[in-house]
């Protein structure tokens, strides 16, 4: 069963001031800072637009895969992926199929090049960079080149001001909340063992983020 984050957020301390609802100015300033950065970016107002919109960027026959994110559960993407209908090619569904865990672990490498790889993402700078951090990396290492597209969702509650407030919300947020995740999910403290800030997106069109008018995710 797929956790969703009042599970325990409760045992979390974080620091709240990183997670609050920004001003509309401040989300229009971030979007048309990301857009001048090479991103493509959409804004919707609830979860179901946001899977709404998911199911309209990704053509019949792709082959799609997530990396674990809250934010794709609660918007009912996870499941959706793997019970809805459509035609994609699930890859996860394939992936943990698998029983030889030599197998199943080079399959999670290569679905990192996927043709739709989708996750979340754990700050937004309103400068317009993007801010990530994974124990393993097989969330975000498709995110720079690997996947042919890639699709991030969050709630604006992920916007604040600078890279650096990004990184703090990294530490101060995500990390906390994460490690209570891991904690409860596999009996294990999470790890800031890999961390990417996403710049820039050269390449027309590959990277799209999907922004929610609300507080998804962490």
């Amino acid at each position: 069963m797929s956790q969703r984050k009042p599970d325990y957020v409760d045992d979390a301390d974080i620091d709240e001031s990183l997670d609050d609802l920004p001003a509309a100015d401040a989300i229009e300033e971030t979007v048309e800072n990301l857009e001048a950065n090479g991103f493509e970016v959409v804004v919707v107002d609830s979860a179901d637009a946001a899977l709404a919109e998911l199911q309209s960027l990704i053509p019949a026959g792709s082959s799609v895969m997530n990396g674990h994110s809250t934010t794709l559960e609660e918007i009912g993407f996870v499941e959706y992926l793997s019970e809805g209908d459509h035609e994609w090619e699930s890859l996860a569904d394939e992936i943990w199929s698998i029983e030889d865990d030599a197998e199943r672990q080079a399959a999670r490498r290569e679905s990192q090049t996927a043709e739709f790889f989708l996750g979340g993402i754990n700050g937004i700078a309103q400068s317009g960079e993007l801010v990530a951090a994974d124990r393993s990396g097989s969330r975000i290492g498709a995110y720079p080149f690997a996947a042919e597209n890639v699709v991030i969702v969050s709630g604006v509650n992920k916007i604040v001001p600078t890279v650096d407030d990004a990184l703090d919300r990294l530490e101060s947020v995500a990390y906390p909340l994460e490690n209570e995740r891991a904690q409860e999910a596999y009996g294990v403290d999470s790890a800031i063992a890999k961390q990417l800030i996403f710049r820039q997106e050269l390449e027309e069109g590959r990277t799209t983020v999907v922004l929610i008018r609300d507080q998804f995710g962490y």
